[in-house]
């Protein structure tokens, strides 16, 4: 959860509460991928710096949620994060994987170089926390 503090600005209503991820985590197929600022899975002496929540159905794999810390964005822990469940998710069986963000996330950039494309979009569907709407943009990548 501190790494959920710290990665999302409340501006944009996206990080979860403890009790949405303590949810999602006792659900069958949902789990969390964990990593440190070298991009390496956590161990438990050494301190998060970013997480996936994902979910598995047949076929395919969702990415819930991804957060890193501010101070470790752009050294490659967010990509170690995409690759790392993308190959998860191909060893699980999956043919594809989805995620979904916000129009004007600047992480779209990422899921671009990462073999992500755009194949959806819901008109205002997310709401800040001043009123504006923002659509929804569903990506997805063949694996």
């Amino acid at each position: 959860m501190s790494v959920m503090d710290a990665a999302f600005d409340p501006h944009w209503r996206e990080a979860w509460t403890r009790q949405q991820v303590e949810n999602s985590l006792v659900m069958p197929h949902t789990y969390a991928i964990i990593f440190d600022k070298h991009a390496r899975l956590l161990a438990p002496e050494r301190e998060a710096a970013g997480f996936i929540l994902a979910r598995r159905a047949p076929g395919e794999e969702e990415l819930l949620l991804i957060g890193v810390r501010p101070e470790v964005r752009n050294n490659g822990v967010g990509r170690a994060l995409i690759e790392y469940f993308s190959d998860v998710a191909r060893k699980e069986g999956a043919e594809r994987v989805f995620l979904e963000m916000r129009a004007n996330n600047p992480a779209e950039k990422l899921y671009l170089s990462c073999g992500f494309e755009p194949i959806g979009r819901r008109a205002n569907y997310y709401r800040t926390l001043d009123g504006t709407l923002l659509d929804a943009i569903t990506f997805a990548q063949r694996l």
